[in-house]
């Protein structure tokens, strides 16, 4: 069976990495348009990068939770990708082996200038760094500025039709931690084959169609109740 996870912050919430949009959440404290956008980062980089160092900080203090690891659970039986919004390592270090990270990636930077239409959005010169912080003055060897390789705001999404694919391929859509309010990626569930089953793990509210099954319940829990709901399935 095909299954396809979309996850965002409430995954890894659990884990210790605060919701963005939620009440206290990250988007309190900080501005998303000065430390997230490309205005942001044309206009104050350092204070862009300063944010992404402490991300860093923080993500390398956690550890995948129960519901990281019961998803990469899921690919001992099916075959599963996971579509996440989220641009911690959470999902790797649990295990799963086939990841498309729409918002990019905080353990990785890249020369300002790549990763756009003019190279395709090649990945060719994206550099891991794991946890290490990165500062104004750090160049490639060609002398361009490193930045996050993060999709800001304003910017486009590029494995949106990599990611659209996998969700009307699945025989199954998960989705999990989401509020489903950030676009392009909350349109994502639209692309579901009509007979495939789609459920939902939030404990809030959330607005989506009558066939969606709402599993009101955080996302470890949630995901035990899904394991069980898709056995019924088999």
């Amino acid at each position: 069976m095909k299954i396809c996870v979309l996850t965002g912050a409430g995954v890894s919430a659990e884990s210790g990495l605060s919701t963005y949009r939620d009440s206290g959440g990250t988007w309190d404290n900080y501005d998303p348009m000065v430390v997230a956008s490309i205005q942001g980062w044309h206009s104050d980089p350092e204070t862009v990068l300063s944010f992404y160092n402490g991300l860093r900080k923080r993500m390398a203090a956690c550890k995948p939770n129960s519901a990281h690891l019961d998803i990469a659970a899921l690919e001992k039986e099916h075959e599963v990708v996971v579509i996440t919004q989220n641009v911690d390592d959470l999902h790797e270090r649990a295990g799963s082996s086939h990841i498309i990270h729409l918002h990019g990636e905080a353990t990785k930077i890249r020369p300002e200038d790549c990763f756009n239409d003019y190279d395709r959005f090649s990945e060719k010169k994206v550099k891991d760094i794991g946890y290490s912080e990165v500062k104004i003055g750090d160049k490639d060897g060609r002398g361009v500025q490193y930045r996050p390789h993060i999709v800001f705001f304003g910017e486009a999404v590029p494995k949106m039709d990599e990611a659209i694919k996998a969700v009307e391929e699945a025989d199954v859509l998960l989705i999990v931690g989401t509020s489903l309010q950030v676009y392009p990626a909350a349109s994502l569930y639209h692309y579901a084959r009509y007979d495939a089953p789609v459920f939902i793990v939030d404990p809030a509210d959330v607005s989506v169609p009558q066939r969606v099954v709402h599993i009101r319940e955080k996302a470890t829990n949630g995901l035990k109740t899904f394991i069980s709901a898709l056995k019924k399935l088999q």
